[in-house]
């Protein structure tokens, strides 16, 4: 475990660390999840484990501290997430990020691209989404107000999410969890989706194949943006089917030639 200040006040974000060739690879997980529960299997994956690879848990999640000042914005985290790979001497990062944490990475490398030289996103929210109140994840967690809550709400966020989202949800500072989903579901300006199609960098978005066609395919494919569908998997691609994750993956890598 390795560990990095990123506030004034001297939070630290922490992650695993794994050795190997330069550039590093860092992974980056989803909300209310952690990435050695989510990434390990894939990281040492033998098409994927010659590289450093960097296996980083966001301010508020995990093993990183969970300060109760912080905002939790998008651009917070990914700011954050950048005082973490400098302080770890990482620059021109292959970046592997599910989920809200897909975002937070299209955000980083917008904000902070002498980190980033590629992003292979895995089912990352593009587009803000309404909160639905009664479901799960953030458009239900962000259905609450903050003191609502904080005051009982994450209990029903609990029973909806189900043990298996919990097991590692329940790590997630009640503060940081809330806000976090607020603006994984308010997004930024302009929106992911369009930071995304701005980038330079090579880009692959992994979805799963029972989700059919991903909105606005048209125009990430025609701004260099490759879009690949995984068969047998849902949300979390790199858990229901690691080969066919880290198959993807590595091809999406591989590709020097990729623009």
């Amino acid at each position: 475990m390795r560990n990095a200040a990123v506030t004034p006040e001297g939070d630290q974000i922490r992650w695993v660390g794994l050795p190997g060739q330069e550039p590093s690879r860092v992974y980056v997980h989803g909300l209310g999840a952690t990435s050695p529960a989510y990434f390990t299997e894939a990281a040492v994956h033998p098409l994927l484990a010659d590289r450093r690879s960097l296996l980083i848990d966001l301010l508020g999640h995990g093993i990183s501290d969970r300060p109760t000042g912080f905002d939790y914005t998008l651009e917070s985290h990914a700011d954050a997430l950048a005082a973490a790979l400098t302080c770890a001497g990482v620059t021109g990062a292959e970046l592997i990020a599910h989920s809200m944490g897909g975002s937070v990475a299209i955000v980083l490398a917008a904000r902070h691209p002498q980190l980033v030289s590629r992003l292979v996103l895995v089912d990352a929210n593009l587009d803000p989404i309404p909160p639905r109140p009664a479901s799960a994840g953030s458009s239900g967690t962000a259905a609450y107000s903050e003191q609502e809550f904080l005051a009982g709400g994450w209990e029903e966020i609990r029973d909806r999410a189900g043990s298996h989202w919990w097991s590692t949800m329940r790590l997630a500072g009640r503060e940081a969890l809330h806000r976090s989903a607020v603006h994984l579901t308010r997004g930024t300006v302009p929106t992911m989706r369009e930071l995304l199609l701005d980038l330079k960098i090579p880009r692959t978005y992994l979805l799963p194949e029972a989700d059919g066609l991903l909105p606005g395919t048209g125009a990430l494919t025609e701004a260099g943006v490759a879009v690949v569908p995984i068969p047998d998997c849902g949300h979390n691609i790199m858990l229901d089917n690691p080969e066919g994750f880290a198959r993807a993956t590595a091809a999406a890598l591989a590709d020097r030639d990729q623009q």
